[in-house]
């Protein structure tokens, strides 16, 4: 088998109430962008992969397609090995990408889902993670009192902007849904260790699940030492991209939780890697999510599925998509969706939504 073709597209679709407009320390956004891979084999077999556009930023130029065509045309794209080591694509976020697809191409052949190539189901469905921009204290309570309603366990919501405000934030959240819903905040690297040392302490009280990534990602040592000072436990998700990252942070024992995510790491097979490496250190890990349309959605569900040390509520934004490039979205009930039992995947991608939701800058 031979890849003939790929084709990039990059998609925008519109959020609604309650995600958007979806405050973190950064920026607000109201839609989801997602750069799209299809990859057609010689013997017609398409597969699809995801990775998220905020994340490559001015590098896409639209030609991103006919560059990956140019130089993996006649590789077998069911050889997931050798794309992680003799293929040399230009950076984790386009590889997670081509990789997710490979993997959904190599399920449609084998006429598995992928959850079964992945090692076998564990788990029957997924439960989910609500998720919350920066909101002002009675908004954050009525929006948590809404998952809540909706059956979600956890919400995590956005911080990072100043300490005060996520403690306000925090405090009303505890206050409308007491221990109801299982809480984390994640300020995006946003604070210095002596921040983040003082505020992990102020959190004590509100039983937080995790404190997650509030300092930049390299401090990896002064995390460990927070760490040992607060009851407050952190989970790190920007530091979580290589083996030997994910080596250095057991090592130092520098968090109780780590989110590793496809386009951070390289893609599915790294993603479980690093789950399994992270069981054997006794540290539960999380799929981490960065704003997923369907394909990528798709492949949290067979990573949770397959993967005992995804024991947590996982990341997911999906519910505040107005719609997605699935031909039958999925549907969420109780805070849980089912994992897909189609080959691959297990999804259809509707070309007409595509292109309906197609950037023209990207349509070359």
């Amino acid at each position: 088998m031979k890849i003939v073709s790929i084709h990039t597209f990059l998609v925008e679709v519109p959020q609604k109430y309650p995600i958007a407009p979806y405050q973190s320390r950064y920026r607000p956004q109201s839609s989801t962008k997602s750069l799209l891979a299809r990859i057609e084999a010689d013997d017609g077999t398409v597969g699809w992969g995801e990775t998220p556009q905020r994340y490559l930023g001015e590098q896409l130029t639209g030609r991103e397609g006919a560059e990956l065509t140019r130089r993996l045309a006649g590789k077998d794209p069911t050889a997931i090995e050798a794309l992680y080591t003799d293929w040399e694509l230009d950076g984790d976020y386009l590889q997670s990408a081509v990789e997710m697809a490979c993997w959904d191409i190599l399920g449609k052949v084998c006429r598995q889902p992928l959850y079964r190539l992945l090692g076998g189901r564990y788990r029957h469905e997924i439960e989910l993670a609500a998720c919350m921009g920066i909101r002002p204290p009675f908004e954050a309570a009525q929006i948590a009192k809404l998952y809540l309603e909706q059956g979600f366990t956890t919400l995590k919501t956005k911080a990072g902007r100043d300490p005060d405000e996520d403690l306000t934030m925090v405090r009303s959240i505890r206050d409308a849904v007491g221990e109801g819903l299982k809480l984390r905040i994640d300020p995006n690297t946003g604070y210095s260790p002596e921040v983040c040392l003082q505020l992990a302490r102020d959190l004590e009280p509100y039983h937080l699940e995790y404190f997650e990534q509030p300092m930049p990602e390299d401090l990896i040592d002064e995390s460990a030492r927070i760490r040992r000072q607060t009851r407050t436990p952190l989970a790190l998700n920007e530091s979580v991209t290589t083996l030997a990252r994910v080596r250095q942070i057991l090592q130092c024992e520098a968090a109780d939780y780590l989110l590793p995510d496809t386009y951070q790491c390289g893609g599915i097979r790294a993603v479980r890697m690093i789950a399994d490496v992270a069981a054997s250190a006794g540290i539960r890990c999380i799929v981490h999510c960065a704003h997923d349309l369907g394909p990528k959605t798709a492949a949290m569900l067979h990573l949770a599925a397959s993967t005992a040390n995804f024991p947590l509520a996982n990341d997911c934004t999906y519910y505040g998509l107005e719609d997605d490039v699935l031909a039958d979205p999925f549907v969420i009930h109780g805070g849980k969706l089912p994992v897909p039992e189609a080959p691959g995947l297990g999804i259809e991608v509707s070309l007409d939504k595509v292109r309906r939701y197609q950037l023209a800058s990207s349509a070359r």
